[in-house]
């Protein structure tokens, strides 16, 4: 058989290209799968199975709610209780089921119970995902926090029945279930709304010890991330053998909760009972960081109080747990630098150990990529809004921080502000980092040493 070459016109030679083919590193992945998540959620919210009769969603209703759920966030436009059907309520719960352990988390943990195996390259993703230190282990690991996370959701599931039961009846265990896995996710969603007082959240229980230590004590196990469990679970008691990441996570989570909460009741909350307000102001210190619940109208409190708030809400919870915001780890590793400068030491330290100066540039970075982007939304909220920039910074720090708390501002603001809350609430659950490594193409970034040149701060 004879064969016949052909050859490209020398035109055709010179022009054509080779495609540039993008890669789907473990960053775009996970963005992907997030982004994915919320459409599927959103489409799902439009059903008419979702919506109570009398109710009509539209599609940036869906949306913005999807993102809120999926991003753990809590901020709503429609009360959850009265606007959504269950269908719709189980809808949101499984959107923040998913959004809580983390897409990439859940999509292993079913290749693992389907008996498949899990690749080299979704355990990569894994380990972005849950920021774990090193690759190996990633399997055992996904395993333990599907189950740890099925075990602590039950027993608060359990612990609420009494609660909502005499009050709600069958559908007491619903409402159990649902706080329980919202408190756990960090989600601040609720469903004890009604048509006539729509997003009351858990204002009705502030004087109620059971509900309020179960809630809290949920929100603090899933805000304290799954590496966290891993080296309690191995070291128990041992507090020498822990992980210095988990003794700064352990040790800031408790001042972080102590100190405002001891803040809130010597200066705010003074209308109810000594014993009721320290409840009440242990609560919203570990609420605002980050789970969206309140048992105290927050437009009440007093300026100062709201203030702290957004710190606390800004800081968040500990790497790779349900929680989001700029880290508790972020917020400690600045505040060593800070101390290493200000004591004239050559490096920030923590626990007795030297902390990376790499580790401390992506901390300042992420500072100041949270910083930028609260107060910038805010001040494009405020402006579109016509609205006190102070309110629209709670509303922003809510946002990024994935907390939910609210000054009932959200369900009133137009499309562009909607817009710049999801997008806000997005940046808070994928994370900084992600997001930008995701934009950024991989490549040899590095370059000569330029001449030193010293600019004087301070």
């Amino acid at each position: 058989m004879q064969r016949y070459a052909y050859a490209l016109p020398a035109e055709q030679e010179l022009t054509a290209r080779p495609r540039k083919i993008i890669r789907l590193t473990s960053f775009r992945l996970i963005l992907l799968g997030f982004a994915g998540l919320i459409l599927a959620g959103a489409l799902l919210l439009m059903l008419p199975v979702s919506v109570r009769s009398g109710n009509m969603v539209t599609f940036s209703d869906a949306l913005f709610t999807s993102v809120s759920a999926v991003c753990v966030t809590g901020l709503v436009v429609r009360d959850t209780a009265s606007f959504w059907t269950p269908f719709g309520q189980a809808v949101l719960l499984l959107l923040i089921q998913i959004g809580g352990l983390g897409v990439v988390t859940f999509a292993v943990a079913i290749a693992q119970m389907s008996g498949r195996k899990v690749s080299l390259r979704q355990r990569t993703t894994m380990q972005e995902a849950v920021s774990a230190p090193q690759l190996g282990g990633m399997v055992p690991l996904t395993g333990m926090i599907l189950r740890g996370t099925l075990l602590i959701e039950g027993v608060g599931a359990l612990l609420l029945l009494p609660v909502f039961l005499p009050a709600y009846g069958l559908r007491g265990i619903w409402a159990a279930v649902f706080h329980a896995v919202s408190a756990f996710c960090n989600a601040g969603f609720d469903i004890l709304g009604t048509p006539e007082s729509p997003f009351v959240s858990l204002t009705g229980y502030a004087a109620d010890p059971l509900l309020c230590g179960t809630v809290m004590l949920l929100i603090i196990t899933g805000g304290l991330g799954f590496l966290t469990w891993e080296d309690l679970r191995r070291n128990g008691l041992h507090i020498h053998r822990y992980h210095t990441q988990t003794k700064v996570i352990l040790a800031a989570a408790a001042l972080l909760i102590l100190l405002p909460a001891l803040f809130f009741f010597l200066t705010d909350l003074r209308d109810a009972p000594a014993g009721t307000r320290l409840l009440e102001a242990l609560f919203q210190s570990v609420t605002a960081r980050t789970a969206g619940f309140n048992t105290v109208d927050l437009t009440f409190m007093r300026s100062g109080s709201l203030a702290v708030l957004i710190v606390l809400m800004l800081i968040g919870g500990a790497p790779g747990s349900t929680a989001g915001g700029m880290k508790i780890t972020t917020f400690v590793i600045l505040l060593a630098n800070m101390a290493a400068v200000l004591f004239h030491r050559e490096d920030a330290q923590l626990f007795g150990r030297r902390v990376d100066r790499k580790t401390i540039r992506t901390a300042s970075a992420l500072f100041g990529i949270y910083l930028l982007l609260f107060a910038g939304g805010a001040l494009l909220i405020s402006t579109a809004e016509q609205l006190p920039l102070d309110e629209c910074l709670f509303e922003t720090a809510s946002a990024i921080g994935t907390v939910g708390l609210s000054l009932s501002l959200t369900p009133t603001l137009g499309a562009f502000s909607r817009a710049v809350l999801m997008f806000l609430m997005f940046f808070g659950r994928v994370g900084g980092l992600t997001m930008f490594y995701a934009a950024i193409s991989a490549g040899d970034h590095r370059s000569s040493h330029l001449p030193v040149e010293t600019i004087s701060v301070g």
